[in-house]
């Protein structure tokens, strides 16, 4: 039977040396830092993690040592992320040989936007190549998938498991909750409200907080389930003020610097992205002391 994949499954960052090169030590640093915090679930290769700076063979790699350190104790995913079918279907076929719980996809994001019908077999393409489920990936603002092209696609297609949902505003996740195919997923990523999101009845979250404060989001997601919608509301409030200090264009650089600040290395980002800046470290830690108070 295939793992559940439900509640918070984070995007893991990647730790790179000083010249840009993988730091395997340093992963399996991250990914055994997650599992102690009793994740969900983990994603390689996701945005958080610079996955749309790896080429095929570092893909395969982090996700063999992702899931040599996981040996199956929790669901692993592969974030594709990619600027043509065929290069989707390399990567999906690149990690054929492991047990991989499902592919999060970005549609293709380069400046030419496919129109709808292309975007359709791209991910057909992809489903008809992979025995993987498919989650697709819906961030790109010029090639965002509509509520209606997303159902069409889950209808006609088995191998697509779901949407993780990362940009637009909560009506469109609400619209696809209501529309939502029987046995689909839908997964949010609108990291500044986890807590609506939650509450809409949302299955999980792939997102950015979930992989810098990954104790305070599944605080929240048991909050949610249970009804505690006081505690919840706190929770979201210290999530808020601590995304709105990671939240910029070096957004991985700061989850790789809140999750140093509790004890988990990270290395470096890949150039050319910046490191954190001194204001946005000093905005960090204050926030991050307050939302850790909400660690399990």
């Amino acid at each position: 039977m295939a793992p559940e994949l439900s509640g918070i499954i984070p995007p893991v960052v990647t730790p790179f040396t000083a010249t840009g090169e993988i730091d395997e030590r340093a992963f399996r640093g991250v990914i055994r830092f997650m599992v102690n915090k009793k994740v969900h679930g983990i994603c390689v290769g996701g945005s958080s993690g610079e996955g749309h700076t790896f080429d095929t063979d570092e893909f395969r790699f982090l996700m063999e040592v992702a899931a040599d350190e996981l040996k199956g104790a929790i669901p692993l995913l592969g974030g594709i992320i990619v600027n043509s079918t065929r290069l989707a279907i390399e990567r999906a076929r690149a990690i054929e040989h492991l047990p991989v719980a499902g592919l999060q996809v970005t549609p293709a994001h380069y400046v030419f936007k496919p129109d709808d019908e292309s975007t359709y077999k791209h991910f057909q393409a992809l489903t008809a190549a992979t025995r993987f489920p498919v989650i697709i990936y819906n961030v790109v603002p010029w090639n965002y998938l509509s509520p209606a092209l997303l159902v069409r696609i889950m209808k006609d297609m088995p191998g697509v498991l779901g949407v993780k949902q990362s940009a637009g505003d909560l009506k469109l996740t609400g619209d696809l909750m209501i529309s939502l195919p029987p046995g689909k997923k839908v997964f949010t990523a609108v990291d500044a409200l986890l807590y609506c999101g939650f509450a809409l009845g949302v299955h999980g979250t792939i997102a950015a907080n979930p992989a810098a404060v990954p104790g305070p989001c599944i605080a929240l997601w048991n909050a949610v389930k249970s009804g505690e919608h006081g505690k919840a509301r706190e929770i979201h409030e210290a999530l808020l003020r601590f995304w709105n200090t990671i939240s910029a264009d070096n957004l991985p650089a700061n989850i790789k610097y809140a999750l140093s600040l509790q004890g988990c290395e990270t290395g470096s980002p890949r150039m050319p992205m910046p490191p954190t800046s001194p204001a946005q470290a000093e905005a960090i830690r204050r926030e991050l002391a307050n939302v850790l108070k909400y660690d399990r």
